[in-house]
């Protein structure tokens, strides 16, 4: 996997106002003040197409759609990145509890490693011949791409 970099034309270093022209309120909301949009209610839960999902704020590309399952959760969830160094981890004591996966305790937020643009959180209760991650993204922090249609190969 090729990792992703900022070139020095890319800035992402905008102002809330700025975020807020560019940003829906849900998104803006997502994107820049770390919420969660309801389970079950984003426009990426059931998408099933081929393609890649880009962070909605830079465009970055995040995950394919060769590496998303049904969690069950209510979110979309993927279970590799589609290039190393497309996300940052941080530790999310936000729920401000121990560590316990029962009670919530902590846990693992993803940004996105262009723009700083909170994405979702990492668990580890993927899939287990996958590697065992879950990335639970907010489809309001998509924005995807449909993959070009093959053409069939002539003779």
């Amino acid at each position: 996997m090729d990792k992703i970099q900022k070139t020095e034309e890319e800035s992402f270093d905008k102002t809330q106002d700025e975020w807020k022209k560019i940003l829906s309120p849900e998104e803006y909301k997502v994107l820049r003040e770390k919420g969660t949009e309801p389970p079950f209610v984003g426009k990426y839960v059931n998408m099933h197409e081929d393609g890649a999902y880009h962070c909605r704020a830079c465009g970055a590309p995040l995950f394919s759609s060769d590496t998303k399952f049904d969690s069950g959760t209510g979110w979309p969830s993927f279970y590799d990145l589609m290039h190393n160094g497309a996300v940052e981890l941080k530790e999310d004591d936000s729920l401000g509890m121990p560590a316990s996966p029962s009670l919530g305790g902590k846990r693992t937020e993803v940004n996105c490693a262009r723009c700083g643009s909170h994405l979702g959180h990492l668990f580890d209760d993927g899939p287990e011949d996958k590697g065992g991650k879950r990335y639970c993204i907010n489809s309001c922090s998509l924005n995807f791409k449909s993959a070009p249609a093959e053409t069939p190969e002539k003779k």
